[in-house]
């Protein structure tokens, strides 16, 4: 059997011609070269070329007409259903996502449909990859956690192939600039920042430290409700006393970059994070720098994750309604779903009538905060 690297032929073979399809640069209706051409290009056996063309052609994603040769499918998808979902988050083992795949489960699950789990690590990359692995699988839908979604994706070409296969997708968490049109829910996140910046302003706090995520859209709209916040109460941006991080640094740049500003003497009575992971690190670097949590500086997170409740000092934060949001996601789903198959005419779900909505956050209050002297 013929082999390279490991894998059998056809196997590399098959693989070359799928990517080049995911990828479009084999397009739908395409002739493929023939088996004499392939057999010459790889330096294969045309039994080998045969073989693999064989599995392309069991997968749908070619179509050889006797007498004319073989072509590049539309894949035109089965009448009958698989059952099939796939979910792709950015972390399996985050602190939100396990609720959040719960929510998804129970509606799914209720319909009789099973789900495919992916991560991608917030790698572009790899989420460009599951979305290839799933073409190549029989699903009936997607709901989608983007990465790095503030990025232009450039792997835009295999989100137009589940159109063009008529496979329906729902973004949640964040969306991609070009795709705003798209089926998605996320959080009013720039309301969020909002609120917990104007709750420290409330509270007499005039030096706010803001620390949040520059490659998604959750970290750019908190900013501009922080921002919102201060501008609102006449106070003057200052960038200095904003830190950014990316997915990459997460762990280490706002710990960092706010031990600087504590050894640089600057001053700061409240510090506004991303979420309630980013809150827990600042609050023990506080604390291991001697500052008081509230009592010197105030901290809030977002989330509302089990950290909040669970920390030595119950943290202020924003109400994330996982399941919540995991169900309204499927829900959402199921409603393309029936669309593509039935029509415009009939939706399966009340619950959920529109293809964007906006989840309005909750300040949820507890001990991180403390009243500063006016």
């Amino acid at each position: 059997m013929e082999r390279e690297n490991g894998k059998t032929k056809y196997v590399m073979l098959v693989e070359e011609l799928r990517a080049s399809m995911l990828r479009g640069d084999i397009k739908s209706g395409d002739k493929l070269p023939s088996e004499n051409q392939l057999s010459t290009q790889y330096n294969i056996s045309r039994h080998t070329v045969r073989k693999a063309l064989a599995i392309l052609e069991n997968e749908g994603l070619i179509v050889a007409y006797h007498g004319k040769g073989t072509y590049c499918s539309n894949r035109v998808r089965q009448l009958k259903p698989s059952k099939n979902i796939a979910v792709i988050t950015t972390y399996i083992s985050d602190y939100i996502f396990p609720r959040l795949i719960q929510g998804i489960d129970r509606v799914l699950t209720e319909d009789g449909y099973s789900i495919i789990l992916k991560n991608t690590r917030n790698s572009r990359m790899n989420e460009a990859k599951c979305l290839e692995d799933i073409l190549s699988k029989d699903i009936d839908g997607l709901i989608i956690e983007p990465s790095k979604s503030q990025i232009i994706c450039r792997h835009k070409h295999l989100y137009d192939l589940l159109d063009e296969y008529k496979i329906p997708y729902v973004f949640i968490q964040g969306i991609y600039p070009q795709m705003k049109h798209k089926p998605h829910i996320i959080m009013d996140d720039c309301k969020g920042g909002y609120l917990l910046t104007k709750y420290l302003i409330e509270l007499g706090h005039k030096h706010i430290i803001g620390i949040f995520k520059a490659d998604d859209t959750q970290g750019s709209e908190r900013h501009r409700g922080y921002v919102k916040a201060l501008q609102e109460a006449g106070r003057l941006y200052d960038p200095q006393m904003v830190i950014w991080f990316h997915t990459e640094d997460r762990m280490s740049k706002p710990v960092l970059s706010l031990d600087m500003i504590i050894g640089e003497g600057r001053p700061f009575d409240g510090v506004v994070c991303y979420n309630d992971e980013i809150a827990l690190e600042i609050i023990k670097l506080l604390q291991k720098r001697g500052m008081s949590v509230p009592k010197e500086v105030s901290v809030t997170g977002y989330d509302n994750s089990f950290l909040a409740e669970n920390l030595g000092v119950k943290l202020t934060t924003i109400a994330h309604p996982q399941e919540k949001l995991g169900e309204m996601a499927a829900e959402m789903l199921l409603n393309e779903i029936q669309e593509i198959r039935h029509g415009d005419g009939e939706r399966i779900t009340k619950a959920c009538t529109s293809k964007i909505q906006l989840i309005e956050p909750e300040l949820i209050l507890r001990d991180s905060c403390k009243m500063r002297k006016q």
